[in-house]
């Protein structure tokens, strides 16, 4: 005769947990906010078309970050990295993985997979986590509240520089004194407050030309 034991559902929730959470650690899942494909809007790039990868988790917690809602990565689902994988190939060449602050999670394993597949693979980061996963462009943009890693500044393709206030001039001098010689340099107005720091922008970058503008043209054409 076989006697059947029930297994409390509380074990096999504690079960599936963890081996969500390894995957989690692992890379091969990761909290998807969002993924979708449009254009660029900022930096470098600008104007080209991009699959965009927004993961879930941030604790360095800019006051005038316009994601907020990507800050508690619990809101937002593990999803396998080979299905996200797959969403991105079927689009363009190039991928832009971004947060939230992605670096809070292992990138080996889907930059692996993506550049495997021939996409081109960008961050966008704060640096403020220890980097991981193969790019072929890596945009710091560094925050006073958490600062970068010392790691990143020599690997940065592009130095993106937001200005809330006249003190963030300082503040973007201070950063791009540590980065390579060949990483660009962008500054780009807060948006609630770019009417007032444009002109501020444009009199700065004339007067230093190594820097460049950037505008966050997406929210311009009304695209996300």
């Amino acid at each position: 005769m076989q006697i059947f034991i029930p297994v409390p559902k509380s074990y096999i929730c504690s079960m599936i947990n963890a081996r969500i959470q390894d995957l989690l650690n692992k890379g091969e899942m990761l909290p998807l906010m969002e993924e979708f494909y449009t254009i660029q809007g900022e930096g470098f790039h600008t104007g080209k078309a991009a699959y965009f990868i927004r993961i879930g988790g941030c604790d360095v917690g800019c006051h005038w970050c316009d994601v907020k809602e990507s800050w508690n990565a619990k809101l937002h689902p593990p999803t396998s990295a080979d299905s996200i994988v797959e969403n991105a190939k079927k689009f363009t060449n190039t991928v832009v993985i971004t947060g939230g602050e992605p670096l809070m999670w292992e990138l080996d394993y889907i930059t692996n997979a993506l550049q495997a597949n021939k996409l081109k693979t960008h961050i966008e980061t704060s640096g403020a986590y220890k980097l991981s996963g193969t790019w072929d462009w890596i945009c710091l943009s560094p925050k006073k509240t958490k600062l970068p890693l010392a790691e990143i500044y020599s690997k940065c393709n592009e130095l993106k520089m937001i200005v809330f206030n006249k003190n963030d001039f300082k503040f973007a001098e201070e950063q791009a004194s540590k980065v390579g010689d060949n990483c660009e340099l962008f500054l780009q107005p807060e948006w609630s407050n770019r009417e007032k720091m444009m002109p501020l922008i444009v009199d700065y970058v004339m007067k230093n030309p190594k820097w460049k503008v950037s505008l966050q043209t997406h929210k311009y054409l009304n695209i996300p």
